[in-house]
């Protein structure tokens, strides 16, 4: 199915690491993203310059069941493209739908029926579009309550010269004290050791500016009131055994999320979230991001 030119796939399936199922999306000016089948993982988001703007490990163990399922369990199970998705408007020719529904195994673990539906897609300019349905499909009548998180790994050129803005006097619990909640300084977010918290109530936009790309990361999401902000930093990364010692120099985890309080679904009711990622051009007035690039709505 290779293509080159205009003639260039809008959706490719083929294989990836360790002969894995993977879905290539491309968009017409050059940008492009991998999905991979195995935990509807993306591990790629190129722009139309052929820059990698998310950020995966060299060490990463990327097929590997972990004893302890810390971020829930369909990242670690295969899913299936939906070959009849609801109805979904979109100007997008590159997208992809995947599908995951419970295996007699997972029932065992955590026994409610569902049906989770992801839409990945590329805009027309460039930008990841991730969309996620999640219906109850219990026939016994019963609730379920769950939490939810898009784990983005975004790539940055030097975590000293990142700084996230949107997040500033919001509430916060604090992983690295017991989830202790505080209150967010005025300031923007800047990072000179391990963060790993969860604010509350956050805007609709967050932005991610790295000085030295002069690149900013702008996050749009619905349905998704929480944002985890993550960096393990240098002595937690000698930790990790699917992380570089050098690489939380290099990335930044802002993940749209909910978690502040679950979902709880009756059967036949259904949850959406939605997450729009783009990578701008950035300028810097005052200190301040620019505000008719982002945070104006446009």
């Amino acid at each position: 199915m290779a293509a080159s030119g205009s003639e260039r796939v809008a959706v490719e399936k083929c294989k990836g690491i360790n002969g894995l199922d993977k879905v290539v999306l491309r968009e017409p000016r050059g940008s492009t993203a991998e999905v991979y089948l195995y935990g509807a993982h993306v591990t790629s988001w190129t722009n139309d310059h052929g820059e990698e703007l998310l950020f995966v490990s060299s060490k990463v163990h990327f097929g590997s069941h972990g004893s302890l399922e810390q971020h829930g369990f369909a990242r670690n199970r295969f899913w299936s493209i939906d070959t009849d998705p609801p109805p979904f408007p979109t100007n997008s020719k590159s997208f992809i739908d995947l599908i995951l529904k419970p295996s007699e195994e997972d029932m065992q673990k955590w026994p409610h029926s569902y049906e989770f539906r992801l839409r990945v897609a590329l805009g027309t300019g460039g930008d990841l579009m991730l969309t996620s349905r999640i219906r109850n499909t219990n026939a016994d009548g019963k609730p379920f309550s769950f939490t939810f998180a898009y784990h983005t790994y975004f790539s940055v050129s030097d975590i000293s010269e990142v700084r996230v803005e949107g997040l500033e006097t919001l509430d916060y619990l604090d992983n690295l004290q017991n989830k202790e909640r505080s209150t967010e300084q005025g300031d923007a977010l800047t990072f000179e050791s391990e963060v790993d918290k969860i604010y509350l109530g956050t805007p609709t936009k967050i932005a991610i500016l790295d000085h030295e790309k002069k690149r900013t990361f702008v996050l749009r999401k619905d349905g998704l009131p929480d944002a985890v902000v993550w960096n393990p930093w240098d002595k937690k990364a000698k930790t990790m055994a699917d992380f570089g010692d050098d690489e939380y120099k290099h990335m930044l985890c802002v993940e749209a999320a909910v978690v502040g309080k679950p979902i709880t679904l009756k059967p036949g009711e259904e949850w959406k979230g939605r997450l729009e990622l783009s990578a701008v051009p950035s300028s810097y007035c005052s200190g301040q991001l620019d505000p008719q690039k982002v945070l104006q709505n446009s």
